[in-house]
Protein backbone atom coordinates (compact mmCIF):
# COMPACT_ATOMS: atom_id res chain seq x y z
CA UNK A 1 0.00 0.00 0.00
CA UNK A 2 1.15 3.56 -0.92
CA UNK A 3 1.99 5.90 1.15
CA UNK A 4 1.61 9.00 -0.79
CA UNK A 5 -1.66 10.81 0.62
CA UNK A 6 -3.35 14.00 -1.39
CA UNK A 7 -3.66 16.81 -0.19
CA UNK A 8 -5.19 20.04 -0.32
CA UNK A 9 -3.04 22.96 -2.45
CA UNK A 10 -3.34 25.26 0.27
CA UNK A 11 -5.97 26.93 3.19
CA UNK A 12 -8.45 28.35 0.69
CA UNK A 13 -8.78 24.66 -0.97
CA UNK A 14 -9.17 23.45 2.63
CA UNK A 15 -11.55 25.89 4.05
CA UNK A 16 -14.01 26.10 0.75
CA UNK A 17 -14.23 21.72 0.76
CA UNK A 18 -14.19 21.57 4.74
CA UNK A 19 -17.44 24.29 4.40
CA UNK A 20 -18.76 22.78 1.22
CA UNK A 21 -19.19 19.83 3.48
CA UNK A 22 -20.98 21.59 6.49
CA UNK A 23 -23.23 23.80 4.20
CA UNK A 24 -26.04 21.06 3.17
CA UNK A 25 -29.78 20.69 3.07
CA UNK A 26 -30.08 20.71 6.89
CA UNK A 27 -28.92 24.92 6.18
CA UNK A 28 -31.35 25.29 3.78
CA UNK A 29 -34.25 24.14 5.48
CA UNK A 30 -33.89 22.82 9.07
CA UNK A 31 -32.35 26.07 10.12
CA UNK A 32 -35.16 28.75 8.72
CA UNK A 33 -37.61 26.25 10.45
CA UNK A 34 -35.88 25.97 13.55
CA UNK A 35 -35.33 29.45 13.78
CA UNK A 36 -39.06 29.97 13.43
CA UNK A 37 -40.20 28.10 15.59
CA UNK A 38 -38.14 28.95 19.03
CA UNK A 39 -38.74 32.60 18.50
CA UNK A 40 -36.13 33.80 15.57
CA UNK A 41 -33.79 36.06 16.83
CA UNK A 42 -33.36 34.48 19.87
CA UNK A 43 -32.74 31.37 18.30
CA UNK A 44 -29.91 32.87 16.31
CA UNK A 45 -28.17 34.32 19.15
CA UNK A 46 -27.87 30.99 20.83
CA UNK A 47 -26.81 28.93 17.80
CA UNK A 48 -23.90 31.89 17.01
CA UNK A 49 -22.72 31.43 21.03
CA UNK A 50 -22.84 27.50 20.85
CA UNK A 51 -20.92 27.20 17.08
CA UNK A 52 -18.01 29.80 18.49
CA UNK A 53 -17.60 27.33 21.67
CA UNK A 54 -18.97 23.47 21.27
CA UNK A 55 -18.76 23.50 17.97
CA UNK A 56 -15.37 25.03 18.11
CA UNK A 57 -13.85 22.67 20.07
CA UNK A 58 -15.16 19.83 18.21
CA UNK A 59 -14.45 20.65 14.83
CA UNK A 60 -10.60 21.69 16.00
CA UNK A 61 -10.34 18.63 17.53
CA UNK A 62 -11.64 16.30 14.44
CA UNK A 63 -9.22 18.16 11.99
CA UNK A 64 -6.13 17.96 14.73
CA UNK A 65 -7.14 14.55 14.83
CA UNK A 66 -6.81 14.23 10.93
CA UNK A 67 -3.78 16.03 10.26
CA UNK A 68 -2.03 14.51 13.13
CA UNK A 69 -2.16 10.86 12.06
CA UNK A 70 -2.77 11.53 8.57
CA UNK A 71 -5.44 9.01 8.27
CA UNK A 72 -9.20 8.80 7.79
CA UNK A 73 -11.24 8.05 11.10
CA UNK A 74 -10.50 3.89 11.39
CA UNK A 75 -6.49 4.23 11.18
CA UNK A 76 -6.63 7.85 13.11
CA UNK A 77 -8.55 6.14 16.20
CA UNK A 78 -6.18 3.60 16.07
CA UNK A 79 -3.42 5.06 15.59
CA UNK A 80 -3.69 7.48 18.77
CA UNK A 81 -5.08 4.70 21.17
CA UNK A 82 -5.86 0.89 20.12
CA UNK A 83 -8.52 0.96 22.88
CA UNK A 84 -10.60 3.68 21.03
CA UNK A 85 -10.29 2.10 17.29
CA UNK A 86 -13.88 1.16 17.84
CA UNK A 87 -14.87 4.90 17.74
CA UNK A 88 -13.17 5.23 14.21
CA UNK A 89 -15.37 2.12 13.01
CA UNK A 90 -18.42 3.64 14.22
CA UNK A 91 -17.35 6.89 12.69
CA UNK A 92 -16.67 5.61 9.25
CA UNK A 93 -19.83 3.53 8.97
CA UNK A 94 -22.35 6.89 9.66
CA UNK A 95 -20.97 8.33 5.94
CA UNK A 96 -21.65 4.56 4.47
CA UNK A 97 -25.33 5.31 6.20
CA UNK A 98 -25.95 9.03 5.27
CA UNK A 99 -24.68 8.71 1.41
CA UNK A 100 -27.28 6.46 -0.02
CA UNK A 101 -30.60 8.13 1.29
CA UNK A 102 -29.00 11.99 1.33
CA UNK A 103 -28.65 11.01 -2.27
CA UNK A 104 -32.00 10.12 -2.99
CA UNK A 105 -33.14 13.80 -1.41
CA UNK A 106 -30.78 15.32 -3.68
CA UNK A 107 -32.19 13.32 -6.52
CA UNK A 108 -35.50 15.30 -5.64
CA UNK A 109 -34.16 18.46 -5.86
CA UNK A 110 -32.27 17.41 -9.02
CA UNK A 111 -35.51 17.07 -10.69
CA UNK A 112 -37.33 19.95 -9.14
CA UNK A 113 -34.40 21.96 -10.57
CA UNK A 114 -35.42 20.24 -13.94
CA UNK A 115 -38.97 20.58 -13.31
CA UNK A 116 -38.37 24.81 -12.73
CA UNK A 117 -36.37 25.43 -15.94
CA UNK A 118 -38.63 23.30 -18.12
CA UNK A 119 -42.12 24.44 -17.17
CA UNK A 120 -42.27 24.81 -13.09
CA UNK A 121 -46.15 25.05 -13.36
CA UNK A 122 -47.26 21.53 -11.74
CA UNK A 123 -44.47 21.81 -9.00
CA UNK A 124 -45.51 25.69 -8.21
CA UNK A 125 -49.58 24.87 -7.83
CA UNK A 126 -49.75 21.58 -7.09
CA UNK A 127 -47.46 21.93 -3.85
CA UNK A 128 -47.53 18.63 -1.84
CA UNK A 129 -49.56 16.99 -3.67
CA UNK A 130 -46.65 17.36 -6.81
CA UNK A 131 -44.47 15.94 -4.82
CA UNK A 132 -46.66 13.40 -3.33
CA UNK A 133 -47.04 11.90 -6.37
CA UNK A 134 -43.45 12.19 -7.87
CA UNK A 135 -41.88 10.26 -4.89
CA UNK A 136 -44.32 7.41 -4.71
CA UNK A 137 -43.72 6.79 -8.34
CA UNK A 138 -41.16 3.35 -8.66
CA UNK A 139 -38.54 4.83 -11.73
CA UNK A 140 -38.55 8.69 -12.02
CA UNK A 141 -37.27 9.02 -8.12
CA UNK A 142 -34.54 6.07 -8.71
CA UNK A 143 -33.81 7.80 -12.23
CA UNK A 144 -32.84 11.08 -10.65
CA UNK A 145 -31.31 9.65 -7.80
CA UNK A 146 -28.74 7.89 -9.88
CA UNK A 147 -28.37 11.27 -11.59
CA UNK A 148 -27.27 13.26 -8.56
CA UNK A 149 -25.08 10.17 -6.91
CA UNK A 150 -23.15 9.98 -10.42
CA UNK A 151 -22.47 13.89 -10.34
CA UNK A 152 -21.13 13.48 -7.09
CA UNK A 153 -18.99 10.26 -7.79
CA UNK A 154 -17.55 12.20 -10.88
CA UNK A 155 -16.23 14.79 -8.28
CA UNK A 156 -14.60 12.04 -6.07
CA UNK A 157 -13.08 10.09 -8.98
CA UNK A 158 -11.05 13.55 -9.83
CA UNK A 159 -9.03 12.69 -6.60
CA UNK A 160 -9.06 15.69 -3.80
CA UNK A 161 -7.27 18.36 -5.95
CA UNK A 162 -8.39 18.28 -9.14
CA UNK A 163 -12.00 17.14 -7.74
CA UNK A 164 -13.40 17.77 -4.49
CA UNK A 165 -11.06 21.05 -4.21
CA UNK A 166 -11.49 22.42 -7.48
CA UNK A 167 -15.29 21.98 -7.77
CA UNK A 168 -15.55 23.46 -4.09
CA UNK A 169 -13.66 26.69 -5.20
CA UNK A 170 -16.52 27.27 -7.85
CA UNK A 171 -19.18 25.96 -6.30
CA UNK A 172 -18.98 27.81 -3.12
CA UNK A 173 -18.93 31.18 -4.06
CA UNK A 174 -21.66 30.97 -6.53
CA UNK A 175 -23.55 29.18 -3.85
CA UNK A 176 -22.72 32.30 -1.70
CA UNK A 177 -23.42 34.57 -4.37
CA UNK A 178 -27.00 32.96 -5.05
CA UNK A 179 -28.07 32.70 -1.58
CA UNK A 180 -27.42 36.70 -1.07
CA UNK A 181 -29.13 37.80 -3.88
CA UNK A 182 -32.32 35.40 -3.42
CA UNK A 183 -32.04 36.85 0.04
CA UNK A 184 -32.21 40.68 -1.00
CA UNK A 185 -34.71 39.61 -3.62
CA UNK A 186 -37.32 38.19 -1.01
CA UNK A 187 -36.46 40.82 1.65
CA UNK A 188 -38.06 43.23 -0.67
CA UNK A 189 -41.26 41.43 -1.32
CA UNK A 190 -44.19 43.92 -0.11
CA UNK A 191 -44.40 42.99 3.70
CA UNK A 192 -42.11 40.91 3.90
CA UNK A 193 -40.36 42.84 6.75
CA UNK A 194 -42.41 41.71 9.28
CA UNK A 195 -40.87 38.07 8.69
CA UNK A 196 -37.38 40.19 8.48
CA UNK A 197 -37.63 41.67 12.10
CA UNK A 198 -38.99 38.71 13.54
CA UNK A 199 -36.50 36.63 12.29
CA UNK A 200 -33.55 38.92 13.31
CA UNK A 201 -34.96 40.22 16.67
CA UNK A 202 -34.02 38.67 19.87
CA UNK A 203 -37.28 37.85 22.18
CA UNK A 204 -35.44 36.68 25.50
CA UNK A 205 -38.80 35.80 27.30
CA UNK A 206 -39.07 32.84 24.14
CA UNK A 207 -35.73 31.15 25.31
CA UNK A 208 -36.20 27.50 26.70
CA UNK A 209 -34.55 24.64 27.42
CA UNK A 210 -36.25 23.28 24.19
CA UNK A 211 -34.46 26.05 22.24
CA UNK A 212 -31.33 25.35 23.60
CA UNK A 213 -31.66 21.86 22.67
CA UNK A 214 -32.96 22.76 19.15
CA UNK A 215 -29.63 25.22 18.90
CA UNK A 216 -27.54 22.46 19.89
CA UNK A 217 -28.67 19.88 17.90
CA UNK A 218 -28.60 21.61 14.40
CA UNK A 219 -25.28 22.81 15.36
CA UNK A 220 -24.00 19.49 15.71
CA UNK A 221 -25.48 18.24 12.58
CA UNK A 222 -24.93 21.41 10.63
CA UNK A 223 -21.15 21.06 10.99
CA UNK A 224 -20.28 17.81 9.58
CA UNK A 225 -19.29 16.17 13.25
CA UNK A 226 -18.84 13.23 14.38
CA UNK A 227 -18.52 11.27 10.88
CA UNK A 228 -15.25 11.23 10.14
CA UNK A 229 -15.44 14.06 7.40
CA UNK A 230 -13.43 16.47 9.41
CA UNK A 231 -11.04 14.03 10.48
CA UNK A 232 -10.31 13.46 6.38
CA UNK A 233 -10.58 16.63 5.31
CA UNK A 234 -7.94 17.32 8.20
CA UNK A 235 -5.52 14.64 7.18
CA UNK A 236 -5.66 15.92 3.38
CA UNK A 237 -4.73 19.71 5.23
CA UNK A 238 -1.10 20.91 5.24
CA UNK A 239 0.75 21.92 8.18
CA UNK A 240 1.52 25.45 7.25
CA UNK A 241 -2.36 25.82 7.12
CA UNK A 242 -3.69 27.06 10.53
CA UNK A 243 -6.50 25.15 12.12
CA UNK A 244 -8.07 27.83 14.84
CA UNK A 245 -8.02 30.23 11.85
CA UNK A 246 -9.44 28.11 9.45
CA UNK A 247 -12.04 26.81 12.07
CA UNK A 248 -13.33 30.21 12.03
CA UNK A 249 -13.39 30.57 8.71
CA UNK A 250 -15.66 27.44 8.20
CA UNK A 251 -17.98 28.47 11.22
CA UNK A 252 -18.55 31.64 9.37
CA UNK A 253 -19.41 29.82 5.75
CA UNK A 254 -22.07 27.56 7.51
CA UNK A 255 -24.20 30.01 10.04
CA UNK A 256 -23.91 32.82 7.33
CA UNK A 257 -25.31 30.42 4.73
CA UNK A 258 -27.70 29.18 7.24
CA UNK A 259 -29.01 33.01 8.15
CA UNK A 260 -29.30 34.02 4.62
CA UNK A 261 -31.60 30.45 3.82
CA UNK A 262 -33.69 32.15 6.96
CA UNK A 263 -33.78 35.53 5.35
CA UNK A 264 -34.96 34.09 1.93
CA UNK A 265 -37.19 31.48 3.67
CA UNK A 266 -39.14 32.98 6.72
CA UNK A 267 -39.66 36.82 5.31
CA UNK A 268 -41.16 34.78 1.77
CA UNK A 269 -43.36 32.39 3.81
CA UNK A 270 -44.72 35.42 6.09
CA UNK A 271 -45.52 37.38 2.92
CA UNK A 272 -47.37 34.17 0.69
CA UNK A 273 -48.82 32.40 3.72
CA UNK A 274 -48.82 34.25 7.10
CA UNK A 275 -45.18 32.09 8.27
CA UNK A 276 -47.88 29.38 9.09
CA UNK A 277 -46.51 26.46 6.65
CA UNK A 278 -42.94 26.38 7.70
CA UNK A 279 -42.74 22.73 8.45
CA UNK A 280 -39.68 20.86 8.88
CA UNK A 281 -38.35 18.86 6.35
CA UNK A 282 -39.18 17.65 2.52
CA UNK A 283 -43.01 19.53 3.67
CA UNK A 284 -41.13 22.50 3.59
CA UNK A 285 -38.64 22.18 0.75
CA UNK A 286 -40.83 21.00 -1.74
CA UNK A 287 -44.41 21.66 -0.88
CA UNK A 288 -44.79 24.92 0.80
CA UNK A 289 -41.57 27.02 -0.94
CA UNK A 290 -43.22 25.99 -4.96
CA UNK A 291 -46.08 27.24 -3.94
CA UNK A 292 -44.79 30.64 -2.67
CA UNK A 293 -42.72 30.69 -5.66
CA UNK A 294 -46.11 30.89 -7.55
CA UNK A 295 -47.19 33.60 -5.83
CA UNK A 296 -44.05 36.00 -6.37
CA UNK A 297 -43.03 38.32 -9.20
CA UNK A 298 -40.48 35.98 -11.16
CA UNK A 299 -41.67 33.11 -9.40
CA UNK A 300 -40.36 30.62 -11.98
CA UNK A 301 -36.93 32.17 -12.00
CA UNK A 302 -36.34 32.85 -8.72
CA UNK A 303 -37.45 29.01 -7.73
CA UNK A 304 -34.63 27.84 -10.39
CA UNK A 305 -32.26 29.89 -8.68
CA UNK A 306 -32.99 28.82 -5.59
CA UNK A 307 -33.33 24.83 -6.14
CA UNK A 308 -30.01 25.58 -7.96
CA UNK A 309 -28.51 26.81 -4.61
CA UNK A 310 -29.97 23.77 -2.90
CA UNK A 311 -28.42 21.61 -5.28
CA UNK A 312 -25.22 22.95 -4.74
CA UNK A 313 -25.75 22.52 -1.17
CA UNK A 314 -26.52 19.20 -1.42
CA UNK A 315 -23.82 18.43 -3.67
CA UNK A 316 -21.05 19.82 -1.55
CA UNK A 317 -21.86 17.80 1.24
CA UNK A 318 -22.66 14.42 -0.58
CA UNK A 319 -19.21 14.78 -2.42
CA UNK A 320 -17.52 15.28 1.21
CA UNK A 321 -19.58 12.41 2.46
CA UNK A 322 -18.22 10.27 -0.52
CA UNK A 323 -14.66 11.48 0.00
CA UNK A 324 -14.70 10.23 3.23
CA UNK A 325 -15.72 6.60 2.63
CA UNK A 326 -13.44 6.39 -0.46
CA UNK A 327 -10.43 7.49 1.53
CA UNK A 328 -11.45 4.54 4.75
CA UNK A 329 -11.11 1.75 1.75
CA UNK A 330 -8.07 3.22 0.45
CA UNK A 331 -6.45 3.62 3.57
CA UNK A 332 -7.93 0.22 4.87
CA UNK A 333 -7.81 -2.06 1.52
CA UNK A 334 -5.14 -0.49 0.21
CA UNK A 335 -7.16 0.01 -3.14
CA UNK A 336 -6.46 3.10 -6.09
CA UNK A 337 -9.17 5.79 -5.88
CA UNK A 338 -10.54 4.73 -9.07
CA UNK A 339 -11.39 1.43 -7.94
CA UNK A 340 -12.80 2.48 -4.36
CA UNK A 341 -14.91 5.05 -5.93
CA UNK A 342 -16.59 2.99 -8.02
CA UNK A 343 -17.23 0.48 -5.29
CA UNK A 344 -18.67 3.61 -3.17
CA UNK A 345 -20.80 4.67 -6.69
CA UNK A 346 -22.13 1.31 -6.82
CA UNK A 347 -22.68 0.19 -3.21
CA UNK A 348 -24.65 3.71 -2.95
CA UNK A 349 -26.66 3.15 -5.49
CA UNK A 350 -27.68 -0.24 -4.28
CA UNK A 351 -28.24 1.16 -0.79
CA UNK A 352 -30.28 4.06 -1.63
CA UNK A 353 -32.57 2.33 -3.88
CA UNK A 354 -34.89 1.08 -0.13
CA UNK A 355 -34.62 4.81 1.12
CA UNK A 356 -36.27 5.97 -2.51
CA UNK A 357 -38.85 3.26 -2.49
CA UNK A 358 -39.91 3.80 1.17
CA UNK A 359 -42.26 6.52 -0.29
CA UNK A 360 -43.91 4.31 -2.68
CA UNK A 361 -43.58 0.59 -3.46
CA UNK A 362 -42.17 -0.09 0.01
CA UNK A 363 -44.03 2.63 1.90
CA UNK A 364 -46.12 -0.66 4.09
CA UNK A 365 -42.28 -1.39 5.48
CA UNK A 366 -41.79 1.23 9.08
CA UNK A 367 -38.89 -0.18 10.77
CA UNK A 368 -39.38 1.19 14.63
CA UNK A 369 -42.48 2.85 13.28
CA UNK A 370 -40.98 5.62 10.86
CA UNK A 371 -40.50 5.14 6.71
CA UNK A 372 -37.14 3.58 5.52
CA UNK A 373 -35.60 7.00 4.74
CA UNK A 374 -36.18 8.26 8.43
CA UNK A 375 -34.99 5.14 10.20
CA UNK A 376 -31.90 5.49 8.49
CA UNK A 377 -31.76 8.74 9.30
CA UNK A 378 -32.53 8.47 12.85
CA UNK A 379 -30.20 5.93 12.90
CA UNK A 380 -27.58 7.84 11.47
CA UNK A 381 -28.21 11.54 13.07
CA UNK A 382 -29.87 10.60 16.14
CA UNK A 383 -27.55 7.45 17.52
CA UNK A 384 -24.72 7.19 16.04
CA UNK A 385 -22.89 10.41 15.32
CA UNK A 386 -24.01 11.95 19.44
CA UNK A 387 -22.38 8.42 20.71
CA UNK A 388 -18.82 9.11 18.36
CA UNK A 389 -18.50 12.43 19.09
CA UNK A 390 -19.63 11.62 23.12
CA UNK A 391 -16.71 8.97 22.82
CA UNK A 392 -14.65 11.45 21.00
CA UNK A 393 -14.98 14.10 23.91
CA UNK A 394 -14.32 11.25 26.72
CA UNK A 395 -11.46 10.34 24.76
CA UNK A 396 -9.82 13.79 24.03
CA UNK A 397 -10.61 14.92 27.30
CA UNK A 398 -9.62 12.31 29.40
CA UNK A 399 -7.11 9.78 27.55
CA UNK A 400 -5.14 11.47 24.87
CA UNK A 401 -5.64 14.92 27.00
CA UNK A 402 -6.28 18.12 25.21
CA UNK A 403 -2.51 18.92 25.07
CA UNK A 404 -1.96 16.69 22.44
CA UNK A 405 -4.61 18.22 20.31
CA UNK A 406 -3.08 21.79 21.47
CA UNK A 407 -0.16 21.33 20.10
CA UNK A 408 -1.04 20.17 16.84
CA UNK A 409 -2.89 23.22 16.89
CA UNK A 410 0.40 25.52 17.36
CA UNK A 411 2.26 24.05 14.75
CA UNK A 412 1.79 26.60 12.98
CA UNK A 413 0.55 29.54 15.07
CA UNK A 414 -0.54 30.11 18.93
CA UNK A 415 -3.62 28.55 20.00
CA UNK A 416 -5.31 31.78 21.05
CA UNK A 417 -8.16 29.73 22.59
CA UNK A 418 -7.04 26.66 24.05
CA UNK A 419 -8.07 27.31 27.78
CA UNK A 420 -11.57 27.88 26.05
CA UNK A 421 -10.94 24.74 23.96
CA UNK A 422 -9.45 22.77 26.88
CA UNK A 423 -12.53 23.51 29.05
CA UNK A 424 -15.40 23.06 26.41
CA UNK A 425 -14.21 19.93 25.65
CA UNK A 426 -13.54 18.24 28.89
CA UNK A 427 -16.19 19.22 30.92
CA UNK A 428 -19.04 21.27 28.11
CA UNK A 429 -19.48 18.88 25.33
CA UNK A 430 -19.56 15.85 26.93
CA UNK A 431 -22.76 17.31 28.69
CA UNK A 432 -23.89 19.13 25.73
CA UNK A 433 -23.95 15.92 23.67
CA UNK A 434 -25.15 13.41 26.06
CA UNK A 435 -28.26 15.80 26.26
CA UNK A 436 -28.55 16.06 21.98
CA UNK A 437 -28.10 12.36 22.10
CA UNK A 438 -31.52 11.88 24.55
CA UNK A 439 -33.48 14.63 23.45
CA UNK A 440 -33.36 13.21 19.71
CA UNK A 441 -34.10 9.82 20.63
CA UNK A 442 -36.82 10.69 22.73
CA UNK A 443 -37.80 13.23 20.05
CA UNK A 444 -37.44 10.94 17.21
CA UNK A 445 -39.97 7.92 18.91
CA UNK A 446 -42.52 10.62 20.02
CA UNK A 447 -41.67 11.32 23.67
CA UNK A 448 -41.02 14.80 23.40
CA UNK A 449 -41.39 17.50 21.31
CA UNK A 450 -38.45 19.74 20.19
Amino acid sequence: MSNERSSFTGKIGFVLAAAGSAVGLGNIWRFPYLAAKYGGGIFLLTYLVLAVTFGFALMVTEIAIGRKTGQSAIGAYKKLSRKFSFVGWLAALIPAIILPYYSVIGGWVTKYLYTFLTGPSAAMEGGKAFFGAFVSQPLEPLFWFAVFIGITAIVVFLGVEKGVEKVSKIMMPILVFLSLGIAIYCMCLPGAWEGVLYYITPDFSKFSVELLLGAMGQLFYSMSLAMGIMITYGSYMKKDVSIEASVRQIEIFDTGIAFLAGLMIVPATFVFSGGGDINQGPGLMFGTLPQVFAGMPMGQAIGALFFLLVLFAALTSSISLMETVVSILQDKLGWKRPVSCIAVFLGALLLGVPSSLGNGAWSHIMPLGMGILDFFDFISNSVMMPVVALLTAIFVGYVLKPKTIIEEVELTAPFKSKTLYTVVIKYVAPVCILLILVSSVLSALGLITI
